[in-house]
């Protein structure tokens, strides 16, 4: 298993996103017990491109300080809503083996939609734990419908196992045992 850490830049990872204190507080925890249970943590950041706000060497691409990769920890970086299109990341896991992915980051309706259905199409397990993914209002319905569509309804059963808090834990610790 790995724990992938989608686009938490400092330009998207703010209070405007769906119960941005429990992501935040949530995505924290998934770090850490991830870390201290010997599960690689992957980031993935988001180039819009020059001339955008997200782009590379802006101050608004580099990862939220919340939640700061480590020295030597893996860093892909990513022109399209994919986490694997162009990135190099499908070959790092296939080098490692690793078929479970556990997901978590921004945004729901945009990366980590793509980088989900990916992820199943390529035959990884992928799990999203509850809230430890977000978004923002737009214009066709809000932050937590998307939220909810994503969660309960698009994803579970059929490309990802949608896990609570406690589950995906668990499942993180019992990989060391």
């Amino acid at each position: 298993m790995v724990l992938l850490v989608v686009d938490t830049q400092i330009l998207i990872t703010n209070d405007k996103l769906y119960m941005f204190d429990r992501f935040e507080e949530n995505v924290k925890k998934f770090i850490k017990v991830a870390r201290e249970n010997c599960i690689e943590v992957i980031f993935i950041r988001h180039d819009d491109g020059e001339g955008k706000a997200l782009t590379k060497g802006t101050e608004g691409f580099e990862i939220y300080s919340g939640f700061k990769p480590l020295s030597g920890e893996k860093i892909f970086d990513k022109t399209a809503n994919s986490a694997f299109y162009q990135t190099g990341l499908l070959e790092y896991l296939k080098s490692l083996e690793s078929k479970e992915i556990m997901i978590v980051g921004l945004q729901t309706d945009y990366c980590i939609d793509a980088t989900v259905k990916c992820g199943f199409e390529h035959n990884f397990k992928m799990i999203v734990p509850e809230y430890c993914n977000s978004t923002f209002d737009n214009d066709f319905m809000s932050a937590e419908k998307s939220y909810k569509y994503y969660n309960e309804f698009i994803w579970k059963d059929r490309y990802a196992d949608c896990v609570s808090i406690e589950t995906a834990l668990e499942m993180m610790k019992v990989r060391t045992k």
